[in-house]
């Protein structure tokens, strides 16, 4: 039987915070104040004053140059993503100040962050309801701030990790009482571009110089990555808008939502956090050089 409220309430109850999205999150985006703006574009209801949900852009936004956005914590779990884009501002951002609007919203899903999560609090996975009337509130909030600009190239940072089987899948399963494949976790970086609009060129560029930092998933025995096919090295696609994924969520031109393994024996949290960070400045390097 399909989870109610009721079954949904006592999934919440169980779990506990295990992190500070305050202390990791929020404190390093304060100390980024004095280079960039900082805003706020709304603040999750389960605390609004323990979860701000926050933008960070570029000082002296010009309409002249292109806007790049940099999301992560879409998946609050997904650590690398939150560090990397938060590591991103911190080191290399403002190098690209010059030719770009930047734009980056580091930890999406705040509670999730804290409580090492998927889902929201109400159990729902942001990362398929980036859509107009949206019932989760991290993406109404964000849709409803990013409406107000135009995304040229936008890159989203995730992680596949070994709980996606062990925790996530059985959870989905249970939540929606429908049988999950399970498929083999990939050791090593990935991209997911977009079916509709794969740019594959793009996707490339930042493989090659990610794989520098870190090593590239292979394919599985069948040729594929968690079950689609592989378009390149390192490369699958996926219909992002039909999906309503983060990365298709706007008209962007360019779009790449990356993949990190943290349970890899051959990284460690620092290399996903760099590979997270290399992935960004590849792709703001080859829109430079268009």
């Amino acid at each position: 039987m399909k989870w109610g409220p009721k079954e949904k309430e006592s999934w919440f109850k169980e779990q506990t915070v295990k992190r500070s999205y305050q202390t990791e999150v929020v404190a390093k985006i304060d100390a980024l104040r004095a280079k960039f703006d900082v805003q706020q574009y709304g603040a999750l209801s389960i605390s609004v004053e323990r979860y701000p949900l926050l933008l960070i852009k570029s000082k002296a936004q010009d309409r002249s140059k292109k806007t790049v956005l940099i999301t992560g914590g879409v998946h609050g779990y997904e650590t690398s993503g939150v560090q990397g884009a938060l590591g991103f501002l911190q080191k290399e951002a403002q190098n690209y100040a010059d030719s770009f609007n930047i734009l980056c919203a580091p930890c999406i899903s705040p509670w999730a962050y804290e409580t090492i999560n998927r889902w929201n609090p109400k159990a729902i996975d942001p990362n398929r309801n980036f859509n107009e009337d949206s019932p989760a509130e991290e993406c109404a909030f964000f849709l409803r701030e990013l409406s107000n600009y135009d995304v040229y190239a936008h890159i989203d940072l995730h992680e596949t990790t070994d709980t996606d089987n062990t925790i996530f899948r059985p959870a989905l399963a249970a939540r929606d009482d429908k049988e999950q494949d399970k498929s083999d976790i990939p050791d090593g970086f990935y991209l997911v571009g977009d079916t509709e609009n794969p740019q594959p060129e793009f996707q490339k560029a930042i493989i090659e110089q990610v794989k520098k930092v870190t090593h590239i998933a292979p394919p599985d025995r069948d040729g594929k990555i968690i079950g689609e096919t592989l378009e390149q090295e390192g490369v699958i696609n996926y219909p992002l808008k039909k999906l309503n994924l983060c990365t298709g969520f706007s008209d962007a031109k360019f779009t790449t939502t990356t993949e990190v393994y943290p349970d890899s024996p051959k990284t460690t949290p620092e290399i996903c956090i760099d590979s997270q960070i290399t992935a960004v400045k590849a792709g703001l390097d080859f829109l430079k050089n268009l």
